[in-house]
């Protein structure tokens, strides 16, 4: 009888519990509705809302890229949660210093990250987020991955090889990555702008321009953005003030809760 009376109360306790769970899922932030985007940035906008962010609001490059990196991390656990091998194609510039950030997170995420960055810079803010990733046992490749190579041990790509700055021709050190992840069957995840295309009119060649499954868009989405027709687009870089924000009229999307990405589409 006791055992019988014990059992009611179990089962009435875990009842109550799986209730109160679920009152507070319900009462969280849905990310399945997508939120619009009306406003795309040209490249001279993108460039000055930069500028103002440095001079202006005095943020530091260290502080914008540890936040976009942390925010595409974020948005890459939300759309392949399983997707635990990633391979992360780095550039010389400040999109392949969002990227270094990423791969460090998605390391403390729980993924298995690698690295390819074919051309260092000799600067201290690179030099300084390399050492990180190695600290934190991130593998960086001494050679190009071959089309094969990627197909078979990775399960996603990220591209952080070149951003809103990019104006052809593309690098030597870079032309083979290029050419593979035009060819790979892995999903690919652009950070910010796809690799190669123009910021405002897109893809400079339909046939042999990257086709990313993935945009993440930082700050504001660029033209070039309204040519994607890839499964997932997500807005990260929460760091802009309501003033600035305004005064391009940007229009950026209400972020959920504590997140640091939205999805678009």
């Amino acid at each position: 009888m006791l055992s019988t009376a014990s059992s009611v109360l179990s089962t009435a306790a875990r009842f109550v519990a799986h209730h109160a769970l679920y009152k507070v899922y319900e009462s969280l932030p849905s990310r399945a509705s997508f939120s619009t985007i009306t406003k795309y940035l040209n490249q001279t906008e993108a460039i000055n809302i930069d500028l103002e962010l440095f001079n202006e609001y005095h943020f530091k490059v260290e502080q914008l890229m540890e936040l976009a990196g942390l925010s595409c991390a974020s948005a890459i656990v939300e759309a392949y949660p399983t997707s635990k091998s990633v391979l992360i194609c780095v550039g010389p510039g400040n999109n392949g210093g969002d990227g270094l950030v990423c791969a460090r997170h998605l390391k403390l995420f729980g993924y298995q990250p690698e690295i390819f960055y074919p051309k260092r810079p000799d600067k201290e803010l690179y030099t300084s987020l390399t050492q990180q990733c190695l600290h934190f046992d991130i593998p960086f490749l001494n050679s190009c991955p071959s089309v094969e190579d990627i197909n078979s041990k990775y399960s996603l790509v990220v591209d952080a090889l070149f951003g809103f700055s990019f104006k052809p021709p593309v690098r030597h050190e870079f032309v083979q990555i290029m050419t593979n992840l035009v060819q790979i069957t892995v999903p690919v995840c652009s950070i910010d702008i796809p690799s190669g295309w123009h910021v405002e009119s897109g893809p400079v060649e339909a046939e042999t321009s990257l086709k990313p499954e993935m945009l993440i868009s930082l700050t504001a989405p660029k033209e070039c953005a309204q040519h994607f027709k890839g499964k997932f687009h997500y807005l990260g870089g929460r760091f802009v003030p309501e003033s600035l924000s305004k005064k391009y009229a940007l229009k950026i999307p209400e972020y959920p809760s504590s997140c640091c990405s939205v999805r678009l589409a």
